[in-house]
């Protein structure tokens, strides 16, 4: 539910942020010689609050009010900054003082450095391990896409050797998979890529996410709030789990990912920069092949109607958001038959992603209703273009060094995804914002290694 109140120059929007309960809702804003005050009631005392604000109701990202440390548990504060034309809104959230509390830690392997040379020699990987490493499973609070209370899990990577000066932390958020197993808590393939941290010299943590590994409900694909949170809350529960254990950690934080892991490490850090500058200082960033545009770059890729090499990413979003906005109601409104039956009980977290696509038709366009499409295509106010747009990361102004990796063969992620992103930073300002492509021509599998190598690379030279 949105008001909208218009009051001498000033716009002003207020939004019901959750589904019943919990709510919270504005009352008319009103501006005065000192500023503009804002008031707001909500149906339980148990939340907490952050004001954002835009410049324009129906564009542009939703920013916390600057100035002000959130969230607070006010319920009216006094904007007193020259606010010209600005909407305003109130995000509740549950007051969860143990965030990122650490609720079990469990041993998942103890390498030493001559196994770690010989799975590195075995698989290509050409860094020289210079520790034996310990990975650890962490289950952690952290909070859902609604921002109630739950749980996730992910992985804490230590190396056995540990420098006086004690150890960086290094964030690694992993790609796309839809079976709930195939998370680095299970030691899977990206899990090593933590090994590979670590035995380099890093605390190295990779989330899950949300609805993965120990997490329960469904996983919400490239949801931005929710995998920015993750990552967050295990950086709480890996800085706690070294303090508890006697493993010293220095200031610098790291954050890196790739395709899917790119949208997260990105989120990530704006989530960081925005909400926990005094908590978390992000030394560098370097997200890979990521589709920071959603509601441009890869709504018009899709729209291309032609055939993709991964055509299950398209309902995967679809049922990921779904769980998230409550759009469809049901399948039927937006899938032809007999996709609508059969592809979203796919999505369970038992089903790999070859199967998925199996049953997808190359040109995933064609699972949608022709009136979906046409809306999709043409409409400004299209529900799924509001949606994709709600986790568009191009509107925001990165502040750390941050360094976009991409390669220009790529045909799951189009690299247009990066130069968005890019002109976008540069033009709010960001211009320390580098894109780069680590191996020029390269696919987006073949594509990983040198992009996390750069990355890897770049990290050591700041560490």
């Amino acid at each position: 539910m949105r008001l909208l109140f218009r009051t001498g120059f000033l716009l002003l929007a207020s939004l019901v942020v959750h589904a019943l309960p919990p709510w919270v809702e504005m009352k008319p804003p009103v501006r005065g010689a000192a500023g503009t005050q804002l008031e707001w009631n909500a149906s339980t005392p148990e939340l907490e609050f952050t004001v954002e604000v835009r410049d324009a109701l129906g564009s542009g990202e939703w920013s916390p009010l600057p100035g002000v440390s959130w969230p607070r548990t006010e319920r009216q504060m006094l904007d007193g900054g020259d606010s010209g034309a600005r909407f305003y809104r109130v995000v509740g959230t549950p007051i969860v003082g143990q965030r990122g509390r650490v609720v079990s830690a469990t041993l998942v392997t103890n390498l030493s450095q001559l196994q770690i040379q010989l799975i590195f020699t075995f698989a290509s990987i050409p860094i020289s391990p210079q520790s034996g490493v310990k990975v650890y499973k962490l289950i952690y609070e952290t909070v859902d896409a609604q921002g109630l209370r739950t749980q996730a899990s992910g992985s804490l990577a230590l190396p056995d050797n540990r420098p006086a000066g004690g150890l960086p932390l290094v964030s690694y958020q992993h790609g796309t998979v839809t079976e709930r197993e195939d998370v680095p808590s299970r030691l899977n393939t990206e899990g090593y890529i933590g090994v590979a941290m670590a035995t380099s010299g890093y605390a190295a943590v990779l989330p899950d996410y949300l609805g993965l590994g120990d997490s329960p409900g469904v996983h919400p694909y490239h949801h931005a709030k929710s995998e920015a949170t993750c990552v967050v809350d295990l950086l709480r529960a890996a800085r706690s789990y070294c303090a508890a254990n006697s493993v010293s950690l220095n200031s610098k934080l790291f954050l890196t990912g790739y395709s899917h892991g790119g949208h997260a490490t990105l989120a990530a850090m704006r989530e960081l920069e925005q909400l926990h500058a005094e908590e978390f200082a992000v030394t560098a960033c370097a997200p890979g092949a990521g589709a920071y545009d959603l509601s441009g770059v890869t709504a018009a890729d899709f729209l291309e109607d032609e055939a993709k090499p991964n055509p299950y990413y398209l309902p995967y979003l679809l049922v990921g958001l779904q769980d998230v906005y409550g759009w469809p109601e049901a399948w039927t409104e937006v899938l032809v038959q007999p996709h609508a039956t059969t592809i979203p009980p796919l999505f369970n977290g038992l089903t790999d992603s070859s199967q998925i696509n199996a049953q997808m038709p190359a040109r995933p366009m064609q699972i949608l209703r022709p009136d979906v499409r046409e809306s999709f295509q043409n409409q400004p106010d299209d529900p799924l273009r509001a949606i994709l747009r709600d986790n568009d990361l191009i509107r925001w102004t990165p502040q750390a060094p941050l360094r976009l990796y991409h390669c220009s063969g790529d045909r799951d992620v189009p690299p247009a995804n990066m130069q968005s992103a890019l002109a976008a930073f540069h033009a709010r300002g960001a211009t320390h914002v580098q894109a780069l492509d680590p191996q020029p021509g390269a696919g987006h599998g073949d594509c990983v290694q040198p992009a996390l190598l750069a990355a890897k690379a770049w990290f050591d030279t700041l560490k």
